[in-house]
């Protein structure tokens, strides 16, 4: 019987889908002029794919060396899942966060959460902008759930760092900074590109994943 019980995980793993690239909901040129084409389409089908494939191949490799039980093997390879699947589950999230005719405040619930937990909603765009402002190198700046204190929380993670894998806050918008991610339209200068991207953020995705998380 216990063994029957452990064939049947084993067997999901081997069967697994491979991960694909998530289609984008918008136009590459549809979030313009905040974000111009060239950017979202480099984005997209260059470095979002690149972390899917890479994940691919990473997950290929880990299920063998589960296979062969070596643990140096699986240890080795623990570096490039949280780069490559942090990069996936990041820019999954970042695409449905963004939208044309977005920008604008909250409404209902999320927005009584954020006048509750920040004191207003200037105070939480203040305070987002500054954490994502003040990433080291290349990161994200998230606004999070905390599911066990029942509040919204701002945090920065490093490099593809996947937020709830490493804080253990549930991702509702997350902002990138690494440079592919505004460099040809606003070169350094990262605070410009931060005051543009809250013209297309996506409420209503933000709102929704807020009431999913609290349920």
């Amino acid at each position: 019987r216990s063994s029957a019980k452990l064939i049947a995980p084993l067997g999901c793993l081997v069967s697994r889908q491979k991960h694909t690239l998530p289609d984008l909901p918008y136009d590459y040129g549809a979030l313009e002029p905040h974000i111009n084409a060239e950017i979202m389409q480099l984005h997209h089908s260059k470095h979002h794919a690149t972390y899917v494939n890479n994940l691919n191949v990473a997950e290929e490799k880990y299920k063998e060396a589960l296979a062969k039980g070596d643990v140096t093997a699986q240890v080795s390879l623990q570096p490039a899942l949280k780069f490559n699947g942090g990069g996936h589950i990041n820019h999954t999230i970042f695409w449905t966060n963004l939208c044309p005719n977005g920008g604008g405040e909250p409404k209902g619930e999320l927005m009584e959460a954020i006048k509750c937990d920040f004191g207003s909603f200037a105070n939480f765009k203040e305070k987002l902008t500054a954490v994502s402002v003040g990433v080291q190198g290349s990161g994200w700046g998230w606004l999070g759930y905390n599911k066990e204190q029942g509040r919204l929380q701002i945090a920065a993670c490093a490099n593809q760092d996947p937020l709830q894998g490493t804080t253990g806050l549930i991702p509702l918008l997350g902002i990138d900074v690494w440079e592919h991610a505004y460099y040809l339209q606003y070169k350094n200068v990262r605070p410009d590109y931060l005051k543009a991207i809250w013209n297309v953020i996506n409420w209503e995705n933000v709102s929704s994943r807020y009431a999913t998380c609290k349920k």
